[in-house]
């Protein structure tokens, strides 16, 4: 899919041949370009033709998450059909551990993880995988990156319609990608009852976003509860499963 700019705003100004330039920059292969602008001058608009013209991929890198939350917002409103996706650090609170030698005291490690962010950080790292319309923003912290892509695609569980499977084989995966069991479907948790095993995907929380899967009476195919994705449970497309 191509990426489509929504906007009512026409490039004005300097904007036009900024544009251009930045994008003659981009096809002919430099690798260092430098837009200047004063604060409100639409460098934000100018960078998202830029993006719309190159149809790229595109990481946007704020050097805080306050930032990167205005420009999420921003090229969010510009590119309403595309993946525009959120990666900052989920810590709420971070305290390294330290050792203070004066007093022979060591403090341990302490850290809260903020749920939404690490939802948000899941569901950037699934829409690369599975489309090239993709808007990255992101803090200076993604570059501690989440690991390879083929560690990534090894703590996937694939599901297809029609696929035949035990219950045992399933749970066992589940736990293998660090799903846990819980009566309260939560985020990355599963639900066993009877024949019945339900799922909420790691990066979805709305309540219509859990499929289950029956077991009992033969019947070994996926039903979702909702539009999942574009991947349903219910499309020949597999369903994926990450943490």
């Amino acid at each position: 899919m191509n990426f489509k700019l929504r906007s009512n705003y026409q490039p004005r100004g300097d904007q036009p041949a900024a544009i251009e330039q930045l994008t003659r920059g981009v096809e002919g292969g430099e690798k260092h370009q430098v837009l200047l602008g004063v604060t409100g001058s639409g460098k934000t608009f100018t960078v998202a033709k830029l993006i719309e013209a190159c149809n790229r991929p595109a990481l946007v890198l704020a050097h805080n998450k306050t930032l990167a939350a205005q420009l999420y917002h921003e090229f969010k409103s510009f590119f309403p059909e595309n993946a525009v996706e959120y990666f900052v650090s989920y810590y709420d609170f971070y305290q390294p551990e330290a050792y203070v030698p004066s007093a022979d005291i060591y403090i341990d490690k302490e850290a809260t993880i903020n749920d939404e962010l690490d939802k948000l950080r899941m569901s950037a790292t699934r829409s690369l995988f599975e489309r090239r319309d993709v808007i990255i923003v992101a803090s200076v912290s993604c570059i501690y990156g989440i690991g390879s892509p083929e560690a990534y695609y090894g703590m996937l569980v694939t599901l297809e319609k029609g696929q035949r499977t035990s219950r045992e084989a399933l749970l066992h995966r589940l736990v293998d990608i660090q799903y846990e069991r819980s009566e309260d479907l939560r985020r990355g948790t599963f639900r066993v009852r009877g024949g019945i095993t339900s799922c909420r995907r790691s990066r979805e929380t709305a309540p219509s976003s859990r499929f289950r899967k029956n077991f009992g009476g033969g019947k070994k195919n996926w039903r979702n509860r909702g539009n999942l994705s574009k991947r349903s449970a219910l499309c020949n497309a597999p369903c994926l499963i990450s943490k």
